[in-house]
């Protein structure tokens, strides 16, 4: 009998078992915050990804309609729950915006994803989550144009109008314009509503923003705005602004710019 081999063959056995009994014994962590749409990895684009959702009154806030297609979604959980304020920070491609969670700290979220590397972070206090996937252009429409409102108090309406060099105006109550569109109409807090465009006109954009009410007692708001050109190329340009509304029915120049 080879007592070396026994030996070192009982060794391994106890040293399995030890760390068995480690691992048992040692706390597990729980995934504070979690994302489930979408799955990293590499996934086809889908050409018929809308920009635009369904909006419900009165109080929308960002949601998923029957119909939205699941390439369009974002959905997650927060551990954490009876939070105040119930919003956590979504970070879509280096875009942060406010996002709700629900009494059983799940989220969703409309997103219309461009081809390319594509990454989502999503924070809550010291939870986090992140992930990243790879969409292939296959039809899908890409923004070459994309402007983000959200602000910093709940019970508010802040909207987001965009004039095109060609003269169109979008808003809440005309979404859709030529090459692009505002996602939602936002009415209880926060946002965020997004324009985005997959053939921006050239020419000069004028961004305005609007307090349509429901300030409460407290009438200051910090709405921010981001504007980001071409994202997820090598020629990306993002600007981003931070503006106080002092009162309801507010009407500011918030920016405008040259396309390209």
């Amino acid at each position: 009998m080879n007592t070396n081999t026994t030996h070192t063959g009982s060794l391994r056995l106890s040293v399995a078992r030890r760390v068995v009994a480690l691992a048992l014994t040692l706390p597990v962590t729980p995934a504070l915050a979690g994302l489930d749409t979408p799955i990293a990895g590499w996934r086809p684009g889908n050409p018929d990804t809308p920009f635009t959702m369904s909006v419900h009154y009165p109080a929308a806030r960002p949601g998923i309609d029957a119909d939205t297609p699941i390439d369009a979604q974002i959905r997650g959980r927060i551990q954490a729950r009876g939070k105040t304020p119930d919003t956590a920070t979504l970070v879509v491609n280096g875009n942060a915006m406010p996002v709700r969670f629900d009494e059983n700290g799940t989220f969703v979220r409309p997103y219309s994803f461009g081809a390319g590397a594509n990454s989502i972070e999503v924070l809550s206090g010291e939870e986090r989550s992140r992930l990243q996937f790879h969409q292939s252009a296959n039809g899908q429409p890409v923004s070459r144009l994309r402007v983000l409102l959200s602000w910093d108090t709940s019970g508010t309406d802040l909207d987001l109008h965009v004039i095109t060099p060609g003269g169109q105006h979008a808003w809440y109550g005309n979404r859709a314009v030529k090459g692009g569109a505002i996602d939602v109409d936002v009415t209880d807090g926060y946002g965020p509503e997004i324009f985005a465009s997959n053939a921006p006109e050239k020419g000069l954009y004028q961004i305005y923003i609007n307090f349509y009410g429901g300030a409460g007692n407290n009438s200051l708001t910090i709405a921010r705005l981001a504007i980001v050109t071409n994202e997820n190329t090598p020629h990306e340009k993002r600007q981003e602004f931070t503006l106080p509304m002092r009162f309801p029915g507010e009407l500011i120049l918030a920016r405008q710019f040259m396309y390209p």
